[in-house]
């Protein structure tokens, strides 16, 4: 590459909800560094949907070091490739480790790290959603002069990329329009129970959703088939697509989807950003108004979800997705 190139690197390592959303500032800071050579810096789930992101060059996928050769590499990497700027969107223990290990001399960084030269110094962070927490970082950073910091004001990120790369659909002559369909998405992280709505509310909600004349498509890790099957059992059917998809297909699913339903997880968060209309289930574990995905959004909340009622999410539902004037 020649010496002239500006060389940029990016951090965001998880989760996947995290790093949908942090998509609308990896685009600004493309839109920023034009004609840079950008690397993001992350993990091996993100490497697939990272290498078919505009707003890179290169990918690394060794952002979370184990031994202590796998550290050293890392700083290696680092300190060869003479960065102009780093932007820490990750935010976190870790990149403040990364950070750490690249003293004496460590890179222009826009970050929370101790000691960094470009820190995002608003006390009120931690209090803002990621959407206007990372414009602000980038406003602090000096590339979002107008950056909307407001509460509620930063767009959702742009997934017209991901739909730009799909195959073009194949419409099989003579075959019957297809019902429009609901995305499930009941699954969840395994260690966080507490986040998801009971399988039992989502097979009800199923066979409501079914006879208005919408399909059921589920998705989420091959892990959360059983969950599929359950409600497969209430609206046989429904289609599962558990383990099915990569994070592309989400988008692409999401796009093209009447609505889509589910607890507070990253794959809701694509089917969002792809477009869909969507209803995402909060319980106390965690603050919609830091992290809920933005575009045409309904936030249902309980403490307790097992005490949120199928009723309320149904009439939710008719309000973003009416009933087809085709149903069967």
């Amino acid at each position: 590459m020649p010496r002239h190139v500006e060389r940029i690197l990016i951090i965001k390592l998880s989760a996947l909800g995290d790093f949908v959303l942090a998509l609308a500032a990896m685009k600004k800071i493309r839109q920023a560094h034009p004609k840079a050579h950008i690397t993001l810096l992350t993990t091996p789930p993100f490497e697939a949907l990272a290498r078919i992101c505009p707003y890179f060059n290169a990918v690394d996928i060794g952002g979370r070091p184990e031994s202590f050769p796998e550290w050293m590499a890392l700083r290696k990497r680092i300190k060869d490739a003479n960065y102009a700027r780093v932007y820490d969107l990750q935010t976190s223990a870790q990149s403040n480790r990364i950070f750490q290990l690249l003293r004496p001399g460590p890179p222009p960084w826009s970050g929370v790290a101790f000691g960094c030269s470009l820190p995002h110094k608003n006390p009120l962070r931690n209090g803002m959603h990621t959407l206007e927490r990372q414009a602000d970082q980038l406003m602090y950073a000096g590339i979002w002069e107008d950056a909307p910091t407001e509460p509620g004001t930063a767009p959702p990120p742009d997934l017209s990329w991901i739909m730009k790369s799909a195959p073009p659909d194949r419409p099989v002559p003579g075959a019957n329009k297809p019902r429009p369909y609901v995305i499930f998405v009941p699954g969840g992280s395994a260690h966080r129970p507490e986040k998801r709505w009971p399988v039992e509310r989502y097979s009800e909600l199923a066979r409501i959703l079914y006879s208005r004349g919408f399909d059921i498509v589920v998705i989420g890790g091959p892990a959360e088939s059983d969950l599929a099957h359950a409600i497969q059992r209430a609206v046989p059917r429904a289609r599962d697509l558990t383990g099915r998809t990569d994070f592309a297909s989400v988008a692409r699913l999401g796009a093209k989807a009447a609505l889509a339903v589910g607890n507070d997880t990253g794959p809701l968060h694509l089917a969002a950003a792809g477009g869909a209309p969507t209803i995402v289930l909060f319980s106390k574990a965690s603050d919609p108004a830091l992290s809920a995905p933005r575009g045409r959004v309904a936030i249902l909340r309980a403490e307790n979800l097992a005490d949120l009622p199928v009723a309320q999410v149904a009439q939710a539902a008719n309000s973003l997705a009416p009933t087809p004037s085709a149903a069967p």
